[in-house]
Order: C-alpha cells, then structure tokens, then sequence
C-alpha cells in the first residue's frame, strides 16, 4: 500500500532510538524525510547515517526540548534546511518515577517540564506549518494515562494530559484540516526498558519473562516497530478520516483481562 508519504517532512521528537527511531526508519522507508529530534547526539548521527546509506533522506537536530525558545529554535532549523513541515510526531519522554509519597513539588513540576510541556510548545511553533500544509500530530502517550503503575505520579500525569490534548486539538483544529491522534503503547521493549530491567531485578530475563506473559495476544512485548507502523498510518492520507482517537497498540494489555490463561 503508498501511503502517499513521498517528500513529506516528519519532525520526530525523541527520534534517536527506541520508539522514535523506529518511527524514523518507518517514515524514510515510506519516502518521507524524517527529522530527528534528540538530545542523545551519538545515537542519532549513527541514526543518520544508517539511514541515509540505505539510501534515504534525514536530518538531525540535537537539542533539549526545554522551553518554548528551544522548540520555536528547532522549527526554524527544519524550516531553513527543509522549507516545510507536514507532521509533528511528538514523543520524547521518559517514566522518571515521581511519585506522590516519595516525589517532591519540585520534582513533579520539572517531570511535567520533561514529559508534557514540549508537546504544547511543538505543536504551537509547528501550527503555521501545519495549517500551510493540512498537516498531522500524533502523540504518544502511555498505558499508564489510563491504568496508573505507581510511583510515577508526574509521568502518568504527563501522559493523561497528552490524551485529552489530543481530543482539544482535535476539535480547535478542525477546521483547518489537521488531524490529531494519539498512541497508547503498553510493554514495549526498547533500549530504556532493557536499561529498566537491568538496574531495577535481580534477574532481568526472568522478569522480562513474567510482564511478557501477562500480555494476552501472543504473550509477549509489543516492538517499537508495531508501534511505528502505526504512527506512520495515522501520518498518511489513507488515514484521512481519523481524528480525535487515542490508538491502543498494545497486545490487548489494557483492556482484555490479563487473569486470563
């Protein structure tokens, strides 16, 4: 199936691996140019690099996402190199673990600060864009907006406040064509979560292996790939007609009964 992708600029929060570079690697398969928005400059030049030996297209803009100024900088670098943007994946974030009884106010606003405001100041510096272009957001959100984990009061935060973004946006934006989605991953396994693992049990592979297993379709972890796909689509003209939806890409996690075998 063409997506109808070719030449259409993607900025890419937190593209440089995990969940972002898959998306990348999706997007400059389907012929779009993907821009890669990251922090972590070592991993998004190897990035760079792969793709653009495979013979695609991509930019790399290293930054933190830190404030309106550092957002409203990075748009204007993708316009100077690029002359255009069609679509804003928002995505960069990380489960910080601020939690009500151990985190601090301080901690929980600069959580917020990390994982939230970025989404509303990229979305803001890119409209003009977006609006030129009829152009998309997605944002990916997290199951945590909807099941709570614990111990990570400003992430799940976070996170619930994307998915009700994504239903205002939806609906302040309609009339000038832009669609707005939002993912919602469960277990993904990707190079944070790996890191996870490691730091957090004793036997890393073992418990791999039990959040593995409660996943009821196939019983295993959901691959940045899958989630990817979707993005992509969600990205397309042959998505033409969504709009508003928060998008479970998770194996059933969330809402088939996990008591199940």
């Amino acid at each position: 199936m063409d997506l109808n992708l070719e030449n259409k600029v993607m900025a890419i929060t937190g593209g440089a691996s995990g969940i972002g570079a898959a998306m990348a690697e999706r997007f400059a398969a389907e012929g779009a140019v993907p821009v890669i928005i990251d922090k972590n400059s070592e991993a998004g030049v190897k990035l760079v690099h792969r793709l653009k030996e495979a013979g695609h297209n991509a930019l790399l803009i290293t930054r933190e996402l830190d404030s309106y100024e550092s957002c409203k900088k990075t748009v204007d670098e993708i316009l100077e190199q690029t002359g255009r943007i069609d679509g804003l994946v928002n995505n960069a974030g990380t489960n910080d673990s601020v939690g009500l009884e151990k985190g601090t106010p301080e901690e929980f606003f600069r959580s917020l600060k990390q994982n939230l405001h970025h989404y509303f100041f990229m979305a803001q510096a890119c409209l003009p864009e977006l609006k030129r272009n009829c152009g998309v957001i997605v944002n990916m959100s997290s199951k945590t907006a909807v099941t709570g984990q614990g111990g990570t009061s400003g992430y799940s935060a976070s996170k619930g406040a994307q998915l009700a973004l994504t239903r205002e946006w939806a609906v302040e934006l309609r009339e000038s064509g832009i669609r707005v989605n939002a993912i919602v991953p469960a277990e993904v396994m990707t190079p944070q979560y790996e890191k996870w693992l490691t730091e957090n049990f004793e036997d890393p592979s073992e418990k791999r292996a039990s959040i593995g297993n409660r996943i009821p379709l196939g019983r295993r972890f959901t691959t940045p790939e899958e989630i990817a796909d979707v993005a992509v689509f969600l990205s397309s003209p042959r998505a033409s007609h969504i709009t508003g939806q928060h998008i479970y890409v998770d194996g059933g996690y969330v809402h088939l009964d996990r008591a199940l075998e």
